[in-house]
């Protein structure tokens, strides 16, 4: 594995397993948020966007986490030796997303200039991550069948699950590591 695409609800954990891979592996990782926003959470231009997709991809090997189905599935999944989806139940995001609000760390994957607020946009955001699997996971399952269906996925659903994948990945598979 030298290209890994992580996809799943906000909140889900994908952040957090790019970052356990990425170490693990030896691979650069992309966070697509960090590229998609500007300072005070003003979107990036598209174009602008997707050239920041294409070159964080361009190389032989990374670990790209985000959706963002419609602007960047096009340059990434063809790209990709696997796509792992995080089923992470919606209640533990809900949960996820209210507690890193709240405490409002810095974070690798949170933008520069860009703060957790709550707020009224952020009770949208919460409506978001509550019907995420009822109203955009059957758009982006599209969209990844669409674009690369030949790209094996992997399904984790809880944090044994991520843990046993994580664990049973070696740095041979990665990209700038080699087992010794």
């Amino acid at each position: 594995m030298r290209r890994i695409v992580i996809l799943g609800n906000a909140g889900s954990g994908k952040s957090t397993l790019a970052r356990a891979l990425g170490k693990r592996l030896a691979l650069p990782v992309v966070h697509l948020d960090r590229l998609f926003w500007e300072a005070g959470w003003t979107k990036a231009e598209p174009g602008l966007f997707r050239d920041r997709v294409r070159d964080a991809v361009s190389g032989d090997a990374w670990i790209c986490e985000g959706n963002y189905s419609r602007q960047t599935f096009e340059l990434r999944l063809p790209r990709a030796d696997i796509v792992i989806w995080l089923d992470t139940p919606r209640t533990t995001c809900l949960a996820r997303v209210l507690w890193r609000s709240i405490l409002n760390r810095p974070r690798p994957d949170l933008p520069d200039g860009c703060t957790e607020k709550l707020d009224a946009e952020f009770l949208g955001f919460l409506r978001y991550v509550w019907a995420f699997d009822r109203d955009k996971r059957p758009h982006i399952e599209r969209e990844r069948v669409a674009t690369a269906a030949n790209v094996p996925v992997v399904y984790l659903r809880d944090a044994g699950q991520i843990s046993a994948f994580v664990n049973a990945t070696s740095v041979g598979q990665g990209g700038a590591g080699r087992a010794r």
